[in-house]
């Protein structure tokens, strides 16, 4: 049911998909509430958060694309581009736009369109209206809604991410590929801190060493958000395990995480249907893992997706790319990957690679060579090419070489293949 208040259509209550999906046009998933003006669509969680931004203007910059608001307080822009180009290189039919520094080769800028700019000034505004909307006879539903987003202003939003930071011991400088098929919508728990080989070509890398967090260290994370997320915690059913090589903290640790959080955060009564895992690997962490883990975790009641940065099968490029690994054992690991994807039915293990133009030719020959002549087991086993990029927005001509060596890899491949977006949380 609609509920006017002057201008203000509100629904509360409005049910989304409960499975994530590939489609071409918007969905939204769980439960969550809307306020619509004649100039934009408001989405908000249930714990009266904005989420979703659409426009209804002429401004706007194309109907079927929206705003989308993290727990980190980032705005992404979900850009649909050309839909065939889009889902051959990204594997969605659409693709983010962030609001950061990036490594992003596709030159698309829409926060700097008039209309987007205008929805986030709109958000302000709106925010600053519920607050003063004086009191009515309204029914409870619509009445504890308004109470719950007059809660949650912007500055009470920018509030909640230092805590939300703070809960994990800090950002999430890179979720992993395979988070696209949760639309992102992932609870992080740490397991490590820092990494294990803090290349030299990493923009991401902490500097620090590995060091493995202990169970008391989850425990305590798993309860702090749960109280954070509350009731929306019934949207999710996607778990983090991070940061950059959780499979490093050993298969005990790993159970131990994934089991309390599932059962702590609730997962089995998540509005959302079939429960996902993430995280990262390194070559060394995926060659020293025990095969019981992978049986475990094939045994749980999540769809299981590990990450694995190879990043080149070429002995030079992996020496100026300050990477502490020999070409045998990135040969190796690979041999691996397929290995657990052809003996797991619940757990599919991917992989990712670098693109750059200073990179030796011996690189990009290797990388297709490779990924032609291996047999991906059932289909399993995408490759994510990550762009190298110095500034993606006053080059674009490096951003179509970059491109061009992307479509030479996926053309060749025998391996699905997407593009590698770093996206935070």
């Amino acid at each position: 049911m609609v509920y006017v208040v002057d201008d203000l259509a509100i629904t509360v209550g409005k049910a989304g998909a409960r499975e994530y999906a590939k489609a071409s046009y918007p969905i939204r998933y769980g439960s969550y509430d809307e306020i619509r003006t004649k100039d934009f669509v408001f989405q908000f969680d249930l714990l009266g958060g904005l989420k979703y931004i659409q426009g209804r203007r002429e401004d706007w910059p194309n109907p079927g694309e929206w705003l989308k608001r993290s727990q980190g307080n980032d705005w992404t822009y979900y850009s649909a581009g050309d839909y065939g180009g889009i889902v051959e290189r990204f594997g969605e039919y659409y693709f983010p736009c962030f609001a950061y520094p990036s490594n992003s080769i596709m030159g698309d800028r829409p926060f700097r369109s008039k209309g987007v700019q205008r929805a986030l000034r709109a958000a302000r505004d709106l925010s600053g209206r519920i607050g003063t909307i004086g009191p009515k006879h309204f029914p409870p539903d619509i009445a504890g809604f308004l109470d719950r987003a007059a809660a949650h202003h912007p500055k009470t939003l920018a509030q909640r991410a230092v805590r939300f930071h703070r809960l994990i011991g800090g950002r999430v400088s890179v979720l992993p590929p395979d988070a696209r098929h949760a639309d992102y919508d992932v609870i992080p728990l740490a397991l490590s801190d820092g990494c294990l080989y803090n290349c030299g070509f990493c923009s991401i890398k902490s500097g620090r060493g590995l060091k493995t967090r202990s169970r008391a260290s989850v425990t305590a994370q798993i309860a702090g958000l749960r109280e954070f997320y509350g009731p929306e915690l019934q949207n999710y059913n996607g778990l983090f395990l991070g940061r950059h090589d959780a499979l490093q903290a050993g298969s005990d640790l790993i159970e131990f995480a994934a089991e309390a959080a599932y059962d702590r955060l609730g997962f089995a009564r998540s509005l959302m249907r079939r429960p996902t895992l993430f995280f990262f690997g390194s070559v060394d962490s995926l060659l020293g893992a025990d095969d019981r883990l992978f049986r475990r975790l094939d045994k749980t009641p999540y769809f299981t997706y590990i990450n694995i940065g190879l990043e080149s099968f070429d002995g030079a490029t992996l020496e100026l790319l300050q990477k502490p690994v020999s070409e045998g054992k990135v040969r190796d690991a690979f041999a691996r990957i397929c290995e657990i994807n052809g003996s797991c039915e619940r757990v599919e293990v991917t992989a990712n690679f670098v693109i750059g133009l200073h990179l030796p030719p011996s690189h990009l020959d290797s990388l297709v060579t490779m990924t032609r002549e291996s047999k991906p087991p059932f289909g399993k086993g995408v490759l994510y090419i990550s762009p190298m990029v110095r500034d993606s927005e006053t080059r674009p001509e490096e951003n179509r070489a970059l491109l061009a060596q992307f479509w030479k890899i996926k053309t060749a491949s025998a391996f699905p293949a997407f593009l590698y977006l770093i996206q935070r949380l």
